[in-house]
C-alpha cells in the first residue's frame, strides 16, 4: 500500500505543480486555491508512504539512495506550504513542487534495492542525524531560490517594467527575509547532524572515521556554510552575489552528496 499512497503524492503533486504557475505566473487566485491543497494531500500522502514503509520494514531510517530522495522531496513541498502560509505566496512553488515531482517519482515507480552500510547503532540518533542534514539541504535550496528570485525581481524594478506579468514575484525585503531566515534555519540543523554524526561515528567505528571523504567535504561544507552567514549578516549581501555564494555553498552540497562512491562509511550498496 506505500507504493500506492506514495504513487498518488506524486499524482498531486504534479497537479499542484501546473496549478501553481497560473497562480503564480498570472496572478489568478483561483489556482492558487488548487496548488495549496493539492499540495496539502500530497504531503499526507507521501508522510503516510514514509511511514508505512518504515514501520513494515521495522526500521527508522532510508536504506538506499531512492528513499533519500524521497525524504528530501517531502522537505521542499513542505518548505513551499510553510511559504504559503507565513508569506502569501506561491512563487517557490515553480520550482520546490517539480522539484518534489522529480525526486519521489523514482521510488513510487522504480523502487531502489541499496542499502546503507552503516553498522549497526542506535537508531533514533541516526536518524535525527539524516532528518537534520536533510533540512539543512532543503533550506539551503531555498536560500538559492529565494536569491535567484531576488535578482530577477530587483532587474524588473531597475528596469521599471510595468510588471503585470510577474506581479508573482514577491517583495525585495519579503525575498531577502525568507533567504536569510532559511540560513539562519539550516545552521543549527547541519551543525547538530554533523555533531551527532560524529559522535556515533566515534563509538561505532573509532577515529578512523574522520578519514573518510564525505566526512572532510562535510566539514568543508559546514565552514562554507558558515561563512555564508557571517557575509550575508556583516556586509548585507543581496542579488548577484548572493547567488554565487549560495551556489557555490550548494555545489560543496552536491560534491558531498557525489562523494558517496569514495566513501567507506555513507556508501548505498546493491546487495
Amino acid at each position: 500500500m506505500s507504493l500506492l499512497w506514495l504513487r498518488v503524492a506524486v499524482l498531486l503533486y504534479g497537479v499542484a505543480a501546473l496549478a501553481v504557475l497560473p497562480a503564480a505566473l498570472y496572478n489568478r487566485p483561483r489556482w492558487r486555491h488548487v496548488a495549496v491543497p493539492c499540495a496539502v494531500a500530497a504531503v499526507f500522502f507521501h508522510f503516510v508512504a514514509i511511514v508505512e514503509t518504515l514501520y513494515a520494514a521495522h526500521r527508522a531510517l532510508p536504506v538506499d539512495a531512492h528513499e533519500s530522495a524521497s525524504w528530501f522531496g517531502l522537505l521542499l513541498a513542505i518548505a513551499f506550504l510553510g511559504l504559503a502560509q507565513r508569506y502569501h505566496t506561491v512563487s517557490f512553488g515553480i520550482v520546490l513542487l517539480p522539484l518534489s515531482v522529480l525526486l519521489t517519482i523514482v521510488p513510487a515507480f522504480k523502487p531502489g534495492t541499496e542499502t546503507l552500510s552503516y553498522p549497526l547503532i542506535q537508531q533514533g540518533w541516526l536518524f535525527l542525524h539524516v532528518a537534520l542534514l536533510l533540512a539543512a539541504y532543503a533550506a539551503l535550496l531555498l536560500s538559492l531560490i529565494a536569491n535567484v528570485l531576488y535578482l530577477i525581481q530587483e532587474r524588473r524594478l531597475k528596469q521599471k517594467r510595468p510588471g503585470k506579468g510577474r506581479s508573482w514575484l514577491p517583495p525585495l525585503e519579503t525575498t531577502d527575509q525568507i533567504a536569510l531566515q532559511s540560513l539562519l534555519f539550516g545552521l543549527p540543523c547541519m551543525t547538530a547532524g554533523l555533531l551527532i554524526g560524529s559522535v556515533v561515528a566515534l563509538q561505532t567505528i573509532g577515529p578512523s572515521f574522520f578519514e573518510d571523504p564525505k566526512v572532510l567535504l562535510s566539514v568543508a561544507m559546514w565552514l562554507a556554510y558558515m561563512l555564508m552567514i557571517f557575509i550575508r549578516r556583516h556586509s548585507g549581501l543581496r542579488g548577484r552575489r548572493a547567488i554565487y555564494l549560495s551556489s557555490f555553498v550548494f555545489v560543496v552540497v552536491l560534491a558531498v552528496w557525489a562523494a558517496n562512491q569514495l566513501s567507506t562509511v555513507h556508501r548505498f550498496k546493491t546487495p
